[in-house]
């Protein structure tokens, strides 16, 4: 059974900082690209940012400069390190394995960041 269990989000000031993890169960960790994706209320998901198993990483142009994505294969989880964090930056934020054709979801993990 595949498990993706989101941590560390919260509530934030604009300017602050968030580390997000998702530890990852039931997959072949190494041989997966990971990704974040976040959901704003009313809005589409949208990719945030993704790393291939080789360590090849893509991010959205909204959060260049300010996200980093991470993993470590030795604790099968990945992380999204968010600084200058913006009001904008508001959402739901899901971690999501994917190893074509297969890919899952986390459950999500809310990020508010105020003004």
């Amino acid at each position: 059974q595949v498990q993706l269990v989101e941590s560390g989000g919260g509530l934030v000031q604009a300017g602050g900082s968030l580390r997000l993890s998702c530890a990852a169960s039931g997959i072949i960790f190494s041989k997966n690209d990971m990704g974040w994706y976040r959901q704003a209320p009313g809005k589409q998901r949208e990719l945030v940012a993704e790393i291939t198993g080789g360590g090849r990483t893509n991010y959205a142009d909204s959060v260049k400069g300010r996200f980093t994505i991470s993993r470590d294969n030795a604790k099968n989880t990945v992380y999204l390190q968010m600084a200058s964090l913006k009001p904008e930056d508001t959402a739901v934020y899901y971690c999501k394995a994917e190893r074509l054709p297969y890919y899952y979801w986390g459950q999500g993990t809310q990020v508010t960041v105020s003004s």
